[in-house]
């Protein structure tokens, strides 16, 4: 018999299958927007419509010799929060008092959005090197979660 996984795993489950849309060379991130346990919007990281991907492009972040966590407005692409949110805003969609599951922490750019946004948790199966966004997100008191392979949470007290 086969064990029906929590939702935490689920959520993540489903996370990673969005990142697979990922066109982005260097890391491959999905985004999934949850209320009440039900999916509200997806993201993966990639270029905006109509815009070439990276992967025919060339990566700018990689000709430019840009470390991983810094300068991120040196990129042809998106974040997969920052696509999610914004399917959630074409679609006319309030995310006040959701949970976003992600492959990875956000950055500090996508962490203000996500503030801003009221988006209330983020649970996340993989880290990011961005001191800045933990620092804001617990200063927004927002709960961040990181769970295992297996999404069972390791750490539930609001820091990574």
């Amino acid at each position: 018999m086969n064990k029906r996984p929590d939702w935490d795993t689920y959520f993540i489950q489903i996370a990673r299958i969005v990142s697979s849309r990922s066109t982005c060379l260097r890391r491959r991130v999905g985004a999934v927007i949850v209320k009440d346990r039900r999916i509200l919007a997806t993201g993966y990281n990639g270029t905006p419509t109509g815009i070439t991907h990276c992967e025919i492009a060339g990566c700018l972040r990689e000709k430019l010799n840009v470390p991983s966590g810094e300068r991120h407005e040196l990129c042809r692409g998106l974040h997969a929060e920052q696509n999610a949110l914004l399917q959630a805003a074409f679609h006319g969609i309030s995310l006040r008092r959701a949970t976003i599951y992600c492959t990875n922490q956000p950055c500090v750019i996508c962490a203000k959005m996500l503030i801003n946004a009221g988006i209330e948790e983020i649970v996340i199966s993989d880290g990011y090197p961005d001191q800045l966004a933990q620092e804001m997100l617990k200063e927004a008191k927002i709960k961040v979660r990181m769970a295992d392979v297996d999404n069972t949470c390791i750490s539930e007290s609001g820091n990574l």
